[in-house]
């Protein structure tokens, strides 16, 4: 399969250096660029993309609004977002917008193309670990109020729906958590499937960020 990306960054010179490098690779087709993030949601119709590389600061619209425009959109691309800092209350917000994870520019080439193939194959391409650490230094507002927004979506779930959303969070593979839960990993992906649509989620991240909001990822010891 080869997969189509748009690149949205306003330095030109990051545009080209990624168009170089991600054109390089024989399953990714660079089908167009942006400036701006006023001007995704138009390229996106008109291009279909699978993948968006979007830089998370740049004047008019930025990338996070942008994401957060995007991905409210049915059949909406997987959005990688790139950042010059890795605790950004911004990148934090973009994956709670349903971005499926976050790059640094500095990243290696190769893992920067790793994390798009891994995006389209639909993983998400930071750990629960990242995101704790994401989480960890950035300062929140609302807290209370957000917990007990996410209790209160969580209650929707089954039991057993409930415990896959909390191992999710925990960073646990879809055959670890059938090892502890004693299911198949099919059952697994049939209940990840449930809560992501139940909840209205579009990736393991957000059942990460979810669950952690929600205080339960320390209801039962450590996290990691």
């Amino acid at each position: 399969m080869t997969i189509r990306l748009l690149i949205v960054d306003d330095d030109p010179l990051v545009r080209a250096g990624l168009a170089l490098m991600l054109g390089g690779a024989e399953d990714i087709e660079i089908v167009g660029e942006a400036a701006d993030g006023s001007e995704v949601t138009e390229l996106a119709e008109r291009l279909v993309p699978d993948v968006v590389l979007m830089d998370i600061r740049m004047p008019v619209m930025d990338g996070l609004t942008a994401t957060e425009a995007l991905r409210r959109r049915d059949s909406a691309p997987e959005v990688v977002v790139l950042t010059t800092f890795h605790a950004d209350e911004q990148v934090l917000r973009a994956l709670r917008a349903g971005a499926a994870g976050f790059v640094l520019k500095d990243t290696p080439p190769a893992e920067i193309v790793d994390a798009v193939r891994r995006v389209a194959a639909g993983e998400p391409v930071l750990s629960p670990a990242v995101t704790r650490q994401l989480m960890s230094h950035v300062t929140e507002h609302g807290h209370t109020e957000r917990a007990a927004r996410a209790r209160r979506r969580l209650a929707e779930l089954a039991e057993r729906e409930r415990e896959v959303a909390v191992a999710v969070g925990r960073g646990r593979s879809n055959a670890e958590i059938a090892a502890s839960l004693y299911v198949s990993v099919p059952t697994v992906k049939t209940h990840v499937s449930r809560i992501l649509a139940k909840l209205g989620l579009n990736n393991r991240v957000q059942i990460a960020l979810l669950a952690h909001d929600a205080g339960l990822l320390d209801e039962d010891g450590d996290m990691a």
